[in-house]
């Protein structure tokens, strides 16, 4: 019964508290995609365990935040900013907070990164990293090979050359990091937290297609000083 009413409160428009979730060790959960606002009692998340948020969900309250060491928050691209406000925060070390845009494909451009507002009342901190740089750029198309050369005729026809191949296509713009706003105590030590904003890297150049193989050669056996056959 308690697994039932966490899943209908988790899947409700708008989540009531009184709710627990918990990642444990060296897991990944997933959270539900059909709310756009979570309000949890408690989100737990143990050593080198992983959630993650995804791209409809826009707020989570929560009264009490553990993160183990090496815990994860990830959270999906979105053009809608995500917003995470904490009454009481006790992050481990190694805790990460990540909302990372997305790597760049030949369908579809790199994603900035997604813009965070978080708000921590009160916090014991360990060490906090909270990335939000943008998706790397896709590579370039790898170009064409050149066509090979024609080969020789049987007497005295003479080979070409093979063809060049044809450049790579360039690499697409890497997306821009995005917009984080943290809202801390006065008392927050502020040296045990790390920020990445950085722009995603430009995709890598195509390679040039291989130049084509020149035509072989011919060869003719010539025999001299014999009587032709009758």
């Amino acid at each position: 019964m308690r697994s039932l009413c966490l899943f209908v409160a988790l899947c409700s428009p708008l989540a009531q508290a009184e709710t627990l979730v918990r990642v444990e060790p060296n897991s990944l959960l997933r959270l539900p995609t059909t709310t756009s606002v979570l309000l949890l009692d408690r989100l737990e998340v143990a050593d080198y365990g992983t959630l993650l948020i995804p791209s409809s969900l826009n707020e989570i309250r929560v009264g009490e935040l553990c993160l183990g060491r090496d815990a994860r928050i990830a959270i999906a691209p979105s053009a809608q900013a995500f917003r995470l406000e904490v009454a009481r925060a006790e992050l481990g070390a190694g805790s990460h907070i990540n909302a990372r845009g997305a790597t760049g494909t030949q369908q579809q451009p790199a994603t900035a990164g997604r813009n965070l507002s978080i708000r921590l009342e009160n916090v014991t901190l360990a060490e906090l990293t909270l990335d939000a740089r943008g998706g790397v750029g896709a590579p370039g198309y790898r170009g064409l090979d050149g066509a090979d050369g024609d080969s020789a005729g049987c007497a005295w026809g003479q080979a070409s050359r093979g063809y060049d191949g044809q450049n790579g296509g360039n690499g697409q713009n890497g997306a821009a990091g995005g917009q984080v706003r943290l809202e801390v105590p006065e008392e927050f030590p502020a040296q045990l937290l790390h920020v990445r904003l950085d722009g995603g890297a430009g995709g890598v150049a195509g390679k040039a297609g291989s130049g084509g193989a020149g035509g072989a050669g011919s060869f003719n056996l010539v025999r001299f000083g014999q009587e032709p056959s009758k």
